[in-house]
């Protein structure tokens, strides 16, 4: 006699938004559908349409939960932009009836600055302030990118 046994296995079509909260830009990363990997997804600008942009994200990728970047100093305790975050935070949960998930930040930027560094020539220069901002704000997409990263590899653990 023989048994076979099906195993269904579900693939999640939403997907987790991460997000590196700064006064002037907002890095966002999304999953992929399984929850595994992180990917870069875009900035926006901290301003009156910020949250018109997440939702508008969070309904086209039908976003199921959101992680955000908490901020801390070297010694992991919270700093100045803390605060800010916060009430961040809670406008999210608000806006979006979302689980809005803390997730550590510690050098995220730096980390997104230092592998994006390690793409580019080493002997070109940065000469236009547009190029740079350009560049920074991908930094804050792929610091959004790690930060969601670091949480899907704590849950999938």
């Amino acid at each position: 006699m023989l048994l076979f046994f099906h195993m269904k296995t579900e693939v999640n079509s939403a997907r987790f938004l991460g997000i590196d909260y700064g006064t002037k830009r907002i890095g966002l990363a999304l999953s992929d559908e399984s929850h595994i990997l992180a990917f870069p997804k875009e900035i926006i600008l901290n301003d009156m349409n910020t949250f018109k942009k997440i939702g508008d994200l969070i309904r086209q990728e039908k976003v199921e939960e959101i992680v955000v970047g908490e901020s801390v100093d070297f010694s992991g305790k919270l700093n100045a932009l803390s605060g800010r975050i916060e009430v961040f935070i809670l406008e999210l949960e608000e806006k979006f009836k979302l689980p809005v998930r803390k997730q550590k930040e510690f050098l995220t930027s730096v980390e997104a600055r230092r592998s994006s560094n390690e793409k580019k020539d080493s002997n070109k220069t940065q000469a236009h302030s547009k190029i740079k901002q350009t560049k920074s704000g991908r930094v804050d997409a792929r610091a959004a990118a790690l930060i969601l990263q670091r949480y899907l590899d704590k849950i999938n653990r």
